[in-house]
């Protein structure tokens, strides 16, 4: 093989940049020495000077400070790169006559990089340059002699992002890249349709692996597994659900590399992918390297990271002033959150894939951005602040084709989601109280009974807070008395959005239609009737499948409706999805389904979530594809994430066709 492309050399920083590079440094040390927190200066002209000759040393000895201390920089998560600036300016600040000590080591560079990303954002200047000329520069070291003549793929996933929002978004002018990239015809958009289970974890499963089977919900109860729990999300389960799934021919199994995802695809080639993230070899990747080989790289993802808290703070603020609703009380720990999953995250994903593209070497790479889904949950999906979170991921996108330019072969892109959102005021607000406080009117008093119904443990907020979950064993309980508390309950019941599943678990089978009447006369016809439920699905031993609703029912297996039906507006396929789902082999007792308001385009989650997905009705169920015009897809509708597994499969193996 040859190279049969001409690289690009990235553009050298404009003297506009230098200069402001230069006076946001300088404004930064004179600022914390003028707030008295570390930095003590003579004269302010030697800040000029020291500035200057740092900026000489990081040129010369950047690159070699983080190969050494890599493993330092990967394992402290890039505060490290902090330190090792503000080291550099201790041991260098007494040649002009500066003092650095105590918290300045960190605040020093922190505020040099506040400043410099202010003062850029409010004169427009924006320069990928430098970054770009620094991680090239280590690319091609790596980089083999011989490169591949055939493109490798990068799939981007904007989690949670529903086609018809995504629609909304080009149209208000939010997402210019991707606009253009629909319009100059080298890529065609596509809607397609999840299965039951319009969650992360179901859809991850069916993307990376081709397989979701028995994946009923976000986190499902196992009878014939002393009713422990197993749900999609923690490094144990999704280790265990990987090991379930996984043929060995996962997406990226072809030398491919797993950003931010659940599930690795199978490749070992991974950087915070939840199914390999206890595996602390695994940690240190050298496509790190792109994240640390600009010396003020860190510190402005740093920066903005600060800045998306202070923005999340306001948002509350404004969210309350305003009585925008629905609302839910969102939190500090939530402030964090958001910011490490649309900034910290966002970051992390963009350069490692702008390093693995500047390489050459990976032949396919999926990475998930989070940033909108967990911003949608909170404050709402078609909220200001959801709209925010998408400009900023058209940038990355941006980012990306820009990167594409430097490296030594082609590669295409896939744009795409794994599922979507749908608004709605929560079961909670709407009826009064919790959907667990109503089952449990509807059964005896003495009925032991474990709800999972809260929502902190979703979408990987947990790898981004590492003592969030400490944090909720205090207020709740410990995993041991979870654990126990499970094992002993007799009513467990679940939630994935607006799916709810309820199991009765004295019985280690599941209880058919009409097991339940028998035992519990009064429980399916109360659950029908709460205005807030949708339909119910059941087994029953005459008749199959049933779902049921208030005024109506379908038998599943024949296709006959008795009454009005019950699915009417939860879409053409829904029979065929609860048809699925029920076949699963951890299917609860009583799957419950809220109900779907068309006209309003709402749904109301039993988690307490603005926007959620977990279950059918509206958008969530609606995700988007956006995949090179010259792909082989079939026209016919593209329904299930296995069928996006083989789509992104046969095509990605197509590219190495002579």
């Amino acid at each position: 093989m040859e190279n049969v492309k001409i690289v690009e050399k990235p553009p050298r920083i404009t003297l506009k940049r230098s200069l402001i590079i230069l006076i946001g440094n300088v404004i930064g040390i004179y600022l914390i020495s003028f707030f008295g927190l570390g930095v003590e200066i003579s004269n302010f002209d030697d800040i000029f000077l020291l500035v200057i000759f740092i900026s000489i040393v990081n040129a010369v000895l950047w690159p070699i400070l983080t190969r050494i201390f890599m493993p330092f920089l990967v394992l402290t998560f890039g505060i490290g790169t902090l330190l090792l600036n503000g080291l550099l300016l201790e041991i260098f600040g007494p040649l002009f006559e500066i003092e650095v000590t105590g918290w300045a080591i960190i605040l020093a560079p922190l505020a040099m990089s506040i400043v410099t990303t202010i003062l850029s954002a409010a004169l427009t200047i924006e320069d990928d340059g430098s970054y770009y000329r620094s991680v090239m520069r280590d690319a091609e070291k790596k980089r083999k002699e011989v490169i591949k003549n055939y493109p490798g793929l990068i799939i981007v996933e904007i989690d949670g992002l529903a086609y018809d929002v995504l629609c909304e978004a080009i149209d208000k002018g939010l997402m210019p890249t991707v606009k253009s990239m629909i319009e100059d015809g080298t890529h065609t958009l596509r809607e397609w349709e999840t299965d039951l289970s319009s969650q992360t974890g179901a859809s991850q499963a069916g993307i990376l692996h081709g397989n979701n089977e028995n994946i009923t919900a976000f986190r499902w109860i196992e009878k014939d597994n002393d009713n422990q729990m197993m749900q999609c999300s923690g490094p144990n389960n999704v280790k265990q659900l990987e090991e379930r799934i996984s043929n060995g021919n996962g997406l990226l199994a072809d030398n491919g590399a797993s950003r931010s995802n659940l599930f690795s695809g199978d490749t070992d080639n991974v950087i915070f992918t939840m199914s390999k993230i206890l595996n602390l070899q695994k940690l240190y990747n050298k496509a790190w390297f792109s994240v640390f080989s600009n010396p003020s790289n860190f510190a402005r993802i740093f920066a903005l990271f600060l800045w998306e808290m202070i923005l999340e703070i306001v948002s509350q603020i404004k969210h309350k002033v305003k009585n925008i609703q629905p609302r839910i009380s969102r939190g500090i720990l939530y402030i964090p959150t958001r910011a490490g999953t649309n900034v910290f995250m966002r970051e992390i994903n963009t350069s490692t894939l702008i390093g693995d593209m500047m390489v050459g070497d990976i032949d396919i790479a999926y990475s998930t951005y989070l940033g909108y889904d967990e911003i949608a949950h909170h404050s709402g999906v078609r909220d200001e602040d959801s709209w925010y979170a998408l400009k900023g991921m058209d940038l990355q996108i941006k980012r990306l084709i820009d990167g594409n330019k430097y490296s030594p072969r082609d590669y295409q892109l896939v744009i795409q989601s794994d599922h979507g959102q749908t608004n709605g005021a929560t079961f909670k607000q709407r009826y009064g109280e919790s959907f667990e406080e109503f089952i449990k009117s509807l059964l005896p008093q003495d009925m032991t009974l474990f709800a999972k119904m809260s929502s902190n443990e979703d979408h990987y907020a947990e790898a981004f807070i590492p003592f969030s979950q400490q944090i909720d064993n205090l207020k709740n309980r410990s995993k041991e008395e979870e654990k126990q508390e499970l094992s002993d309950s007799e009513v467990i019941i679940m939630a994935s959005g607006n799916l709810a599943m309820i199991y009765l678990t004295q019985w280690n089978h599941r209880l058919t239609y009409e097991e339940l009447n028998n035992l519990f006369p009064e429980l399916i016809p109360e659950i029908i009737k709460n205005e807030y439920v949708g339909f119910i699905l059941v087994r029953s031993s005459e008749n199959g499948d049933l779902a049921i609703g208030k005024d109506g029912i379908y038998y599943l297996d024949s296709g006959k409706i008795e009454g009005s039906n019950p699915l009417e507006g939860f879409g053409d396929n829904i029979v065929r999805h609860l048809k699925r789902n029920s076949s699963f082999k951890y299917t609860p007792d009583i799957l419950v389904n809220s109900f779907y308001d068309d006209e309003n385009d709402e749904v109301c989650a039993f988690e307490e979530l603005v926007g959620s997905h977990g279950g059918a009705g509206g958008s969530q169920s609606k995700p988007f594809i956006l995949y090179p015009s010259s792909w082989n897809v079939p026209d016919e509708e593209i329904i299930g994430a296995e069928n996006i597994y083989k789509i992104l499969k046969e095509n990605s193996e197509k590219l190495k066709e002579p």
